[in-house]
Order: structure tokens, then C-alpha cells, then sequence
């Protein structure tokens, strides 16, 4: 007689796990770094100034006193981009019973939320983007944080330029002149290993006797200049390390992301978030980046 077996049996039940499983990295340390600013238009303008350089002072007693030449503030201008994501889901796909998680909708919309988050992280700093004005056509578009700084250490044109810690403390000592307080190093992933490498130079050492745990990184940097916190991004362009003060950053918001039902036109909701920003740099001689990095 046949042995009857699962392989011959109808109506087994599934196994499937409840739970969602994703390894898509969802962190965005520039853009949750940054506080945020309200304006008012999709074009904002700002003002910063600086003070005349120190110089010899001294005057003779009782001579007339000569007037200084003045100077004016210089205006910083801005523009809102528009980012948005779209989704649509049957009606169906709400009421069938779903593994990892109560609602198809609720789902896709924490999906969408984290997509968004990350695109703001990638205008702010994954790739090297020019403002534009944008009109009817054509979409506006936030600058940069490369384009709101302009203190750089350019690394060189080769292929094989690496960061160096001489060019940390080069950019350091640039800041500091500029009277610039940087507190944040803020490099690609594969410029950790370089970081972590600096505390292996010579003449320097490390204690290893009262622990059986080997630590191969730096998460702070001291310099003659200031204490920078080393802070990893994977979305940030790798040909730019940024040392940079956060509170002298904002994220400018003119909407703040919001969820929309769009109209319905058939078995299925329209799901749009859509929000309007830019980012803001109170000085361009705050701060600053190295460029040209391999």
C-alpha cells in the first residue's frame, strides 16, 4: 500500500512569516542634523555680512578723524523644489487579508514617507546641483549644500586622491580663520576606513591591555581647531567630505509634506505626498568641504 505523503495532500495550509523584511537603508543624517525654517514663498532671501579685516589702529591725539568706507551685507537667495510621490491602490488590496501588515495603504505609505526622506537627503547632498528658477515647464530645483560653501580643499584631479588627514586639518584651520565652529566631519562610507586609519600614524597609541575588544574606528576627531564628530552618509556624494556647524544650516519649509487623496476615478484610492523646501547656509564662508576625493 503507497504511503500517502505531504506531497500528495490537498489543502495544506501556507506558511508564510508576518513579517517584512528590508534592508534598504532609511537613515538621513544631514537632513534630520538640520532644524528647520518656515518661509513664505518659493523664492527666499537672506542676508550675511562680514567684519573688515583687524589691522594697526592708532591715532594722534587731537587729529581729525577720518571716515571708514563702508560695506554692504550680501543677499543669499534661495528656491523651493517641489518633491512628491504617488501611489494608487485597489480597493481589494485593503479588505484581502495581507501577512506583514494590517493594510495595504497604511504600508505603501510608510514606504512612500521613507522614499521621500531619503530623496531630500540625496538634494541636499548626493549630488552636485546648480539652483534653477524653473517655470512652467520645467521643475525648480533646491542648490546643493556644495553650492552654499565656499571655503573648499580641493584634493586634486587624480583618480587616486584620497582623504588625508593633512586636508582635515588644512579645511580645520581654514574654518577656524574664517571664524567659522565646525563640529560635524561628515564623510562617505569608504572614507571611515581612512579616518579610522589616522589613529594608526606614528607616534600614536592605542591601550589594548584592559579589554579583549579591538576598536578600528573614530567617532570623534580632536584638532588644534575644534572637536569634529565623525558621522557617516551613505547618500552623499563620494567625491565630497563636509565639516560643517549644523546650526548654521536650515531646512527651509515652505510645505510641509502632506498626504492627499486625489480624486477617485475608478475601484482604487490616489494616494499623492507632496511637500516644497530648499536648504539655507547663513554664511558661505561658514563651514567647508574637501572635493576632488577618489
Amino acid at each position: 500500500m503507497a504511503t500517502f505523503t505531504t506531497y500528495n495532500s490537498i489543502g495544506i495550509a501556507e506558511d508564510v512569516s508576518d513579517v517584512i523584511v528590508t534592508i534598504t537603508p532609511s537613515d538621513t543624517p544631514m537632513y534630520t542634523m538640520f532644524k528647520s525654517e518656515k518661509v513664505h514663498n518659493r523664492t527666499f532671501s537672506y542676508l550675511e555680512d562680514s567684519l573688515r579685516a583687524a589691522a594697526a589702529n592708532a591715532k594722534v591725539e587731537g587729529a581729525d578723524q577720518a571716515d571708514i568706507t563702508l560695506g554692504n551685507p550680501t543677499e543669499r537667495t534661495g528656491t523651493c523644489q517641489i518633491i512628491s510621490e504617488t501611489f494608487k491602490i485597489s480597493e481589494t488590496s485593503d479588505s484581502v487579508k495581507t501577512y506583514g501588515r494590517a493594510k495595504e495603504t497604511a504600508y505603501q505609505m510608510g514606504r512612500t514617507l521613507k522614499n521621500i526622506k531619503r530623496d531630500v537627503e540625496y538634494a541636499f547632498c548626493g549630488a552636485i546641483n546648480a539652483v534653477a528658477a524653473g517655470n512652467a515647464s520645467t521643475a525648480r530645483e533646491m542648490a546643493s549644500i556644495d553650492q552654499l560653501i565656499s571655503t573648499t580643499i580641493d584634493a586634486g584631479s587624480n583618480s587616486t586622491d584620497a582623504m588625508t588627514e593633512a586636508k582635515l586639518l588644512s579645511l580645520g584651520q581654514s574654518c577656524y580663520t574664517n571664524g567659522s565652529d565646525p563640529s560635524v566631519f561628515m564623510i562617505k562610507p569608504a572614507d571611515a576606513q581612512i579616518v579610522a586609519d589616522m589613529a594608526a600614524s606614528s607616534g600614536r597609541n592605542r591601550e589594548f591591555a584592559s579589554t579583549k575588544s579591538l576598536v578600528n574606528a573614530i567617532d570623534l576627531y580632536v584638532s588644534p581647531y575644534g572637536e569634529y564628530k565623525v558621522v557617516l552618509n551613505r547618500h552623499q556624494m563620494t567625491t565630497h567630505a563636509f565639516l560643517i556647524d549644523p546650526s548654521m544650516f536650515k531646512s527651509c519649509v515652505l510645505r510641509p509634506f502632506t498626504r492627499t487623496l486625489l480624486a477617485k476615478t475608478g475601484d482604487a484610492d490616489k494616494h499623492s505626498v507632496t511637500g516644497e523646501m530648499s536648504l539655507k547656509h547663513n554664511s558661505f564662508a561658514d563651514s567647508g568641504m574637501i572635493t576632488g576625493l577618489s
